[in-house]
């Protein structure tokens, strides 16, 4: 249940992120287009893009995060006993945990003292740029917990206790769909 709510989530994230990259690309090209041809623009399309791109960065780190697709390296933990390979990852994801607490405590005080500022140009609260950072820390903090949780309970097969890929031809077409990655 908890795994569908998740994959719900990255889901929507996913169409989220598409939409605000296509409004960033509409707002940007219809800016340059007012301002070379008709000597005008919309002021408000360079700020909201920076803030969509901000938004666009943290909810992929949450989908990227979900499928397990951020740089890693294997070199030493390939090399370990089972039993090596969970100390490693359970120990990564007990840091992991604990730097999303640092953020998130950091991003809500950065919310909360920015709520009364407003932005130049939209006259919006800052606090809406800053909440950013602690909706992907609660949510990254989750994530992370989650698998900790299939760890230390004995969900994980061997071959998932490490999530590097060499290169997409080493996916196997059942792995990829656990890992998020697609099959050749």
């Amino acid at each position: 249940m908890i795994q569908k709510a998740i994959d719900l989530l990255c889901r929507l994230f996913s169409v989220l992120m598409v939409a605000f990259l296509a409004a960033m690309v509409v707002m940007v090209f219809g800016n340059v287009v007012l301002r070379y041809g008709f000597n005008s623009g919309i002021t408000v399309s360079e700020e909201l893009s920076r803030w969509l791109f901000v938004w666009m960065t943290f909810l992929g780190a949450v989908v990227a995060l979900r499928n397990h697709g951020h740089l890693g390296t294997d070199s030493l933990v390939s090399r370990l006993p089972v039993a090596g390979k969970k100390i490693c990852l359970g120990t990564a994801h007990l840091i992991m945990i604990g730097l999303c607490v640092v953020m998130a405590r950091g991003g809500w005080q950065q919310t909360v003292i920015n709520y009364g500022t407003s932005s130049a140009v939209m006259e919006a609260s800052m606090a809406w740029l800053y909440a950013s950072g602690v909706v992907f820390a609660v949510l990254a903090a989750l994530i992370v917990a989650h698998d900790f949780w299939k760890l230390v309970s004995g969900q994980l097969a061997e071959d998932e206790l490490i999530g590097v890929v060499e290169s997409e031809e080493d996916v196997v077409p059942g792995k990829a769909a656990a890992h998020g990655v697609p099959a050749p």
